[in-house]
């Protein structure tokens, strides 16, 4: 195996790009985030709040806002501290009060309360990056979109799919690259693969649907699976 992997080259061919995706396909045929939501909205406030955070964190502190404010009106009417006790135990809180409560001014005033549908719109709302309106644009509205994330950079990275030194030369290449019927849903494929299998201090090899096809030198033995 060893020998194999030295022969071939840092990055993954076309023909292996589509037999990863097949397999994570077959194993998960219907991936999603795993923040909880139910309209665009509630995502765009989730995702913004994900940053340096949990998802589980994330949907704890949903679960109890969404009931009260889910609209961009009804958090305006919260107001930023009262926003800040339903969100306070996740991280950089305050920073992200100020921020859901300027984007839902702007999507008030300028938007009819409505989430808009363009990267630019979604990127002109304070919180929202590159990464947040990706997320959006895919999840709510079905756009074939990559945002990558830490997870998603690890694994482009380490299996050889998409190499690059920064987030958006991995995306650019990760949306030249996956075939485009996989597009669409390789977003959830990836962060789901890092966030469980190709962890960031330990990644369990042995379990990995892909590690025959995976670059990564220093592969976990099976002998370290079972802790």
């Amino acid at each position: 195996m060893s020998a194999t992997v030295a022969r071939r080259g840092r990055t993954l061919t076309r023909a292996e790009i589509a037999e990863l995706f097949s397999r994570l396909a077959e194993l998960n045929p219907t991936p999603t985030t795993e923040l909880e939501y139910t309209t665009p909205f509630e995502l765009l406030v989730a995702v913004t709040l994900s940053a340096q955070a949990t998802d589980v964190g994330v949907n704890k502190a949903t679960r109890r806002l969404f009931p009260v404010a889910n609209t961009p009106q009804a958090i305006l009417d919260l107001g930023e501290e009262g926003l800040k006790r339903y969100i306070s135990t996740i991280g950089l809180f305050n920073a992200k009060a100020r921020n859901v409560i300027a984007a839902c001014r702007i999507l008030v005033e300028q938007h009819g309360g409505e989430v808009p549908r363009s990267r630019e719109a979604l990127e002109a709302l304070p919180g929202v990056g590159r990464k947040t309106a990706n997320v959006v644009l895919n999840t709510a509205f079905g756009e074939s979109t990559m945002a990558v994330d830490t997870h998603i950079f690890r694994v482009a990275n380490r299996t050889g799919l998409a190499p690059g030194k920064d987030v958006r030369a991995v995306e650019d290449t990760l949306v030249k690259v996956i075939p485009a019927n996989y597009l669409y849903n390789a977003h959830h494929w990836l962060i789901l693969h890092g966030r469980y299998v190709c962890k960031a201090r330990k990644p369990d090899c042995p379990q990995c649907v892909i590690r025959d096809l995976c670059r990564f030198k220093d592969k976990t033995p099976d002998s370290d699976a079972v802790r």
